[in-house]
């Protein structure tokens, strides 16, 4: 009995959590600036993780919702906010964003 009461209250809130959870990405644009010598890099409408070229230098959140910044390349360490119409230095090498 208790096991059953355990997953039902499990089953419940991880419900709860999928229906508050946003539904929509974020539409816009991502650029990232490498070098004077290279186009931008252009994301247009992402969504999860994507790792930042080699030798990106800033980011660019043209989009309509916050982007986050990461140092490692899967999206997995604390993060650095971006907001709509901002931008900011990224660390060359490693590092990703999420959107």
């Amino acid at each position: 009995m208790r096991k059953t009461c355990s997953m039902a209250a499990v089953l419940a809130a991880f419900t709860t959590l999928m229906v508050t959870a946003p539904a929509s990405a974020a539409s816009g644009r991502v650029m990232v600036f490498e070098t004077e010598f290279t186009e931008l890099t252009v994301y247009q409408d992402p969504t999860g993780c994507h790792k930042l070229p080699a030798a990106a230098h800033v980011l660019v959140n043209d989009t309509d919702g916050t982007v986050r910044i990461y140092g490692d390349p899967l999206c997995l360490t604390p993060s650095l906010e971006v907001a709509p119409n901002h931008g900011s230095h990224v660390a060359p090498g490693s590092g990703s964003f999420s959107a």
